[in-house]
């Protein structure tokens, strides 16, 4: 997700510099599509499927309803958050725009990588173990 976001704000900084007429201008045009395709992509097979397979494996069945409650909201305010700001970033600076993305997207990785334990084979009890 964030080779292609950063992909995405490379082409709109240099389509900045180049001529609308030029052809290098619409294959930029053309890479920055592909860029947002890529990333909604990998954005369904990783991502997007996190918050649910979070609640699914960790959490303890005495709490997973309110907790799956909570993290059902948390998931669908940021994503009313990210499509709130978009128009608004997007009128700042596009290149700008996907470069923040870039950085969020890189900022989760290194978050799931630390703070996400991998539950393959593992119990119930071994997870929540692991967060005492």
């Amino acid at each position: 997700m964030a080779l292609s976001l950063l992909v995405v704000s490379i082409s709109f900084y240099l389509k900045e510099y180049i001529s609308p007429d030029s052809d290098l201008y619409a294959t930029l045009s053309l890479v920055s599509v592909a860029g947002v395709v890529v990333m909604v992509i990998a954005f369904s097979l990783g991502l997007g499927a996190m918050p649910w397979i979070i609640m699914s494996e960790i959490l303890p069945i005495n709490i997973k309803g309110l907790a799956g409650s909570f993290a059902t909201l948390a998931n669908w305010f940021f994503s009313w958050l990210v499509t709130l700001t978009t128009n608004l970033l997007l009128d700042w600076s596009s290149g700008g725009t996907f470069i923040i993305y870039t950085a969020v997207c890189v900022f989760t990785a290194g978050f799931v990588a630390i703070w996400v334990p991998e539950t393959k084979g593992k119990t119930l009890e071994e997870i929540q173990q692991f967060f005492r």
